[in-house]
């Protein structure tokens, strides 16, 4: 249980570790004052992709769902998530965007009547207290626009998690068109109003085209389908709290790429971060293995071999040799040339020695004679 899930962990990790270089491809690759182009172009064409790969459409009240889905992890967040990018620095950004595990916690309480337990808060207060630290300095500059737009991004983010584990994944849809069809509908929200909004830049270049390429199939496309796999598979605040290696994945990016420093106290930011991703996963991987503790041994963990006698038959396996049956015990069944738990315990006579019958042992009323073997009918018909 705790092998699977770390294994879960580690890949769902993956998917905020790519988001955490959004900050510097948005900065670096893309055309400038732009985000609603950069959130329509990264979520609308992978969406069309897999949807087109899946050949199925949403059904029944699925339609609705997934608009609000495609909302709230898609549409509406990626627009918020580039205005804060466009108006803060990326670390400002990073840390307003750090309280959601707090809003996945409450909503978690009152979708999903999971109790709030010490350990998630301890985790939620130390991950958000090591992004301040790692990415904060002393020209971090505040905006109000950033700021609102960076608490609504947390606020969308959170609330399509605890929605996705909440509902669940349509039966026999696969995980890479549930994805495509949140990613089509949060990037059909958006083109509408980037079209009235924004409209299209006048020249495009071939960096913009790679970093539209980038954050759409990596970012968006590989991402989310990691991502939501990982809903699916672990608790709410869990996933929650490994988006916390996205600020931490944007400071290394930022010190490798954009030759930005590190200091002692980024250093022991980053440990908290981790700490926390820690925690949060070995406390889960504790609760899964007490809850399957609970719920009782599985088969085959009694100790009793796959073949041997169940406990309706113990009176048959444990009587002494000769002894004869109680009335309506069960008998093991025995090979087809081999003696039965009714037959004489002394070996057949080989045939040259002369027909050698003992008479059976006499059994009780209700209980049926065993079976004859082959071998032995063979020789009754003989003498």
């Amino acid at each position: 249980m705790k092998q699977r899930v770390g294994l879960d962990s580690a890949l769902t990790v993956l998917a905020p570790v790519v988001w955490g270089s959004t900050y510097l491809v948005t900065t670096q690759l893309l055309p400038p004052d732009r985000p609603l182009l950069a959130a329509a172009v990264r979520a609308l064409p992978g969406g069309l992709i897999l949807t087109l790969a899946g050949r199925q459409l949403p059904q029944g009240h699925w339609w609705w769902r997934i608009l609000v889905l495609g909302a709230l992890n898609i549409g509406v967040f990626f627009y918020l998530l580039f205005v804060a990018a466009y108006h803060l620095p990326g670390g400002v950004a990073a840390l307003v965007g750090s309280v959601q595990p707090v809003f996945v916690l409450l909503l978690s309480a009152l979708l999903l009547r999971t109790a709030i337990r010490g350990w998630q808060v301890w985790a939620c207060v130390l991950g958000t207290a090591g992004v301040g630290m790692l990415v904060l300095g002393p020209e971090a500059g505040l905006d109000t626009i950033g700021v609102v737009a960076g608490l609504g991004g947390a606020v969308c983010m959170a609330s399509g998690i605890v929605l996705t584990k909440h509902w669940g994944r349509p039966p026999g849809v696969g995980l890479l068109t549930f994805t495509g069809w949140q990613l089509a509908a949060g990037g059909l929200l958006i083109a509408p109003v980037t079209l009235l909004g924004e409209g299209l830049p006048d020249r495009v270049t071939w960096t913009n085209l790679a970093g539209f390429a980038y954050l759409s199939l990596v970012g968006a496309l590989l991402a989310y389908a990691v991502w939501f796999r990982g809903i699916e598979r672990l608790p709410a605040l869990t996933v929650s709290l490994l988006g916390f290696a996205s600020p931490l994945a944007a400071t290394i990016l930022g010190f490798l790429f954009l030759r930005e420093g590190l200091t002692l106290i980024q250093g022991a930011g980053a440990v908290a971060v981790v700490t926390a991703v820690l925690l949060a996963q070995r406390s889960t991987a504790r609760e899964a293995r007490v809850a399957g503790g609970a719920a009782g041994p599985s088969p085959g963990s009694t100790g009793v071999p796959p073949d041997g006698p169940v406990a309706a038959g113990a009176t048959a396996a444990t009587a002494p040799p000769g002894s004869p049956p109680a009335a309506g015990a069960a008998t093991a069944a025995a090979p087809p040339d081999g003696p039965t738990t009714a037959a004489p315990t002394d070996p057949l006579p080989p045939p040259e020695a002369g027909p050698a019958h003992p008479a059976p042992p006499p059994t009780e009323a209700g209980t049926r004679p065993a079976a004859q073997s082959p071998r032995q009918t063979t020789e009754r018909e003989q003498s």
